[in-house]
């Protein structure tokens, strides 16, 4: 049986009033090795023309509702192993990182110098994306740190818009369907939510209202909650709890938590790989 202080956040010093996850919090949270169970894609696309943008945080820092601050950023799961997936087919919150987990850590060390220096968004978008600019999908993994500044970029904006009306496939999960708000900034007067009506599968409020709290993975309340701005804007959240579920609506692949990243991984690249086959 855990002790109080074991459900106590512990101080990050490089920051005032900063605090990682409880240790207790992290036994229900994290473990040394996911349910990858391999990514074999016999018709994996070798074209050399088609890519995925992934988007990540770039904020390490979550404010919460008391002024303290979760020290969070880019979860390495929801990141690293949709991207085995991804890399097999298509051509980090670092105290949860899976440190049994081969293939993971293959993954990272295979991308590390890219995930350590990566390119501004600003830049990549430049003058503007085309019908003939080689993403396929907009990657977003979750992690609190995606609360941030993705939600409120309106780079990040034109780019879901861009992927929405090319026909362009969205991949996110647990917490980066928030960066789906994004896609109301910036946009042209009078247009319309592009994800009105849309449902997805999305980390639950309840959660972070409440256990995550209570067990100490948060050092206490948020100022704001990702479904509930999702439904204000229209879309549909249908899980109530985290299972490991994806799901697709359209052109926008979701998952509920870190227990979806080996799920929305395989959906993603047989997703993907059947839209490279009907564009042949």
């Amino acid at each position: 049986m855990s002790n109080a202080s074991d459900r106590a956040p512990i101080r990050d010093r490089a920051e005032a009033d900063a605090w990682f996850p409880s240790p207790y919090s992290l036994t229900k949270y994290t473990s040394p090795k996911t349910d990858f169970d391999g990514a074999d894609y016999p018709n994996a696309y070798n074209g050399g023309k088609w890519k995925v943008l992934l988007i990540a945080t770039q904020e390490r820092y979550l404010k919460m509702a008391g002024g303290e601050f979760f020290s969070t950023g880019n979860h390495p799961v929801e990141m690293l192993l949709p991207m085995i997936h991804l890399d097999a087919a298509v051509k980090f919150e670092m105290w949860a990182f899976p440190e049994e987990d081969v293939a993971v850590k293959e993954i990272f060390d295979r991308y590390k110098e890219k995930i350590r220096s990566p390119l501004n968004l600003h830049d990549v978008w430049g003058e503007g994306f085309t019908k003939d600019t080689p993403y396929l999908a907009v990657f977003i993994p979750g992690g609190h740190g995606v609360l941030n500044g993705i939600p409120f970029s309106e780079t990040v904006g034109k780019v879901l818009r861009w992927a929405h009306n090319s026909q362009r496939f969205f991949v996110t999960l647990c917490h980066g369907p928030v960066s789906m708000l994004a896609a109301d900034v910036g946009k042209p007067e009078g247009s319309e939510f592009i994800y009105n009506g849309y449902a997805v599968d999305v980390f639950p409020d309840s959660l972070d209202q409440g256990a995550n709290v209570d067990i100490g993975y948060i050092p206490g309340k948020m100022e704001w909650f990702v479904g509930e701005r999702l439904r204000n804007l229209g879309v549909t959240v249908l899980n109530k709890n985290i299972s490991g579920a994806t799901h697709r609506d359209r052109l926008l692949l979701t998952g509920d938590s870190p227990l979806a990243s080996n799920n929305l991984g395989k959906l993603a690249a047989k997703t993907l790989l059947e839209e490279v086959e009907r564009l042949s």
